[in-house]
């Protein structure tokens, strides 16, 4: 057996066992809590009917409660669906999960963080009458990302797109060796391993040189991949680390919200995002079963990386529950390295989205993609579930005649979610928009283009997680060179991929396709 194989066969073992001693005692607490309820009712079997008609009366509460909640209807519908087919417990185990007071507090702090921050964004309106006069479609999507998520748009900005991990992972590795006053970083997933060891090392470096840096991780997402109290570890480098929304062993919602976000800020002038977090996975170091993994990021150099630093702070502010002093690490662009006042291209506007909003900003953002395209929409997504409303935006651009076409995965990394992807493939192709599987592999980037003229590259998927209920990120890009190297990306990936036919929708099996009509149901609470 080869060095590497031995090498990845004991990274697994240790992800493995991490993730027992992690999950083991978490799981054991949660089955507990049930065991309790269990356990109480069983205990007033002798008043068994009252307790049925109490218990039955809380489910038809909470269903007419969550149908006039201003939520989406496909929550609605799962929710109430589940809950009136087992009324005696379903009503109860909406409120254990929803009615929370960690939830209240995790929601509070992190609406305060967000709301406080916006006293730093400010609009350039010569910015704003700039994209209105060069196009009606850029201008009100401009407008809706400031008006609503309050970010932005810039010129004076710089962009350069990734189309794969290892291409990401140099110049960031590259652009950290740069770094003379601070490093933020703020992922979704941390890994040990050749990429994550490389950027720590420069980290660790830097900190003895004087730079600051502070690192946000998921600590849901990085539940297999870093130990318990892993940010201890970093603090006795002299990094200041936080884990995000902290896994406990509670029911509760609030373990839904993740921070999916892939951010890194180098001085206030150059920041990087995408799909790409720092795991070998991402630039293929690491050898898993879904084949070659494809994903995509860009770096940007210029004004609009005060976007991704505010976006940064106002976790930073969550996490660590103390004040930030934005204006530290607002770096002016007069002040910028010539670097990072070169080649500057195009409108840039970074923006995040919030699930504790009522907004759904990231999916608005691609629906007035869609409604907006007149020559052509193209997609690369790894998870394809989507609600009605979307549904109907890719339909009926299809069929206005927009050439509709969307990149999914060939080879899962989950195979229920895989199923939903595919469940969604009949009406939309027959309806005439094109799906490709991508055949080499797993496709993992997270872009939308349109027309030749806009994209969108980030951190959301196109399913109800990333749209409902994570922390996402994203930038929207009019006008800029990097569109067509975008292009001829996704056209790169088609050509490698297999079209997914209406006939070959019909062609599956019928109880396949009854058990996905099943799971595009759930879909929402999954």
């Amino acid at each position: 057996m080869s060095q590497q194989r031995v090498i990845d066969k004991e990274r697994k073992r240790g992800d493995y066992t991490m993730f027992i001693d992690k999950l083991a005692w978490v799981a054991f607490l949660v089955l507990l809590q049930v065991g309790f309820i269990i356990f109480a009712y069983m205990q007033l079997k002798e008043h068994y009917f009252h307790v049925q008609i109490f218990l039955s009366a809380i489910s038809i509460i909470v269903v007419l409660y969550i149908i006039n909640r201003p939520i989406n209807p496909s929550y609605k519908l799962a929710w109430g669906i589940t809950i009136l087919l087992i009324p005696i417990f379903g009503g109860l185990f909406y409120l254990l999960l929803s009615v929370n007071g960690t939830r209240r507090k995790f929601r509070k702090s992190v609406r305060k963080a967000v709301t406080e921050s916006k006293t730093h964004l400010m609009q350039d309106e010569s910015v704003i009458k700039k994209i209105g006069e060069t196009s009606r479609h850029a201008a009100p999507q401009a407008n809706y990302i400031y008006n609503l998520a309050k970010y932005p748009v810039y010129q004076n900005t710089s962009v350069k797109y990734f189309a794969s991990g290892e291409e990401l992972y140099i110049t960031l590795l590259d652009e950290l060796e740069k770094a003379e006053h601070f490093i933020f970083m703020e992922y979704f997933i941390i890994h040990d391993g050749i990429f994550w060891n490389s950027v720590l090392e420069i980290l660790k470096e830097k900190v003895r040189k004087g730079v600051e840096v502070k690192i946000i991780y998921d600590d849901m997402g990085s539940v297999r991949t870093l130990p318990p109290l892993y940010y201890e570890e970093l603090r006795q480098f002299g990094i200041e680390c936080y884990c995000f929304n902290p896994f406990s062993p509670t029911l509760s919602l609030r373990l839904n919200n993740r921070d999916h976000r892939k951010i890194t800020v180098i001085d206030g002038h150059t920041s990087f995002t995408g799909g790409i977090n720092l795991a070998d996975e991402y630039i293929n170091k690491r050898q898993k079963l879904h084949g070659y993994w494809k994903d995509s990021g860009i770096m940007l150099k210029g004004e609009a990386t005060w976007n991704f630093t505010v976006m940064f702070l106002q976790f930073w502010q969550h996490v660590s529950e103390r004040p930030v002093d934005y204006e530290k690490y607002h770096v002016h662009y007069d002040d910028f390295p010539q670097d990072a006042r070169e080649n500057t291209d195009g409108f840039i506007q970074p923006y995040a989205d919030n699930p504790l909003f009522s907004e759904v900003v990231a999916e608005n953002v691609y629906l007035n993609m869609i409604h907006r395209a007149t020559k052509y929409i193209y997609i690369t997504t790894p998870y394809l579930i989507v609600d009605n409303e979307m549904l109907t935006a890719l339909t009926l651009a299809a069929q206005s005649g927009i050439d509709v076409r969307i990149i999914t995965p060939r080879v899962p990394d989950k195979k229920t979610v895989f199923m939903m992807t595919r469940s969604f493939y009949e009406p939309l192709t027959k309806a005439g928009v094109k799906i490709y599987e991508y055949v080499p592999g797993f496709i993992h980037s997270k872009m939308m283009i349109a027309d030749d003229h806009y994209a969108v590259v980030g951190s959301i998927n196109l399913d109800y997680r990333s749209l409902y209920l994570h922390f996402e990120c994203a930038v929207f890009l009019y006008h800029c060179k990097e569109i067509n190297t975008i292009k001829e990306d996704i056209l790169d990936t088609i050509s490698v991929s297999e079209e997914m036919t209406y006939e070959s929708c019909l062609q599956m099996n019928r109880p396949y396709r009854l058990w996905q009509s099943f799971l595009r149901l759930y879909a929402p609470l999954l």
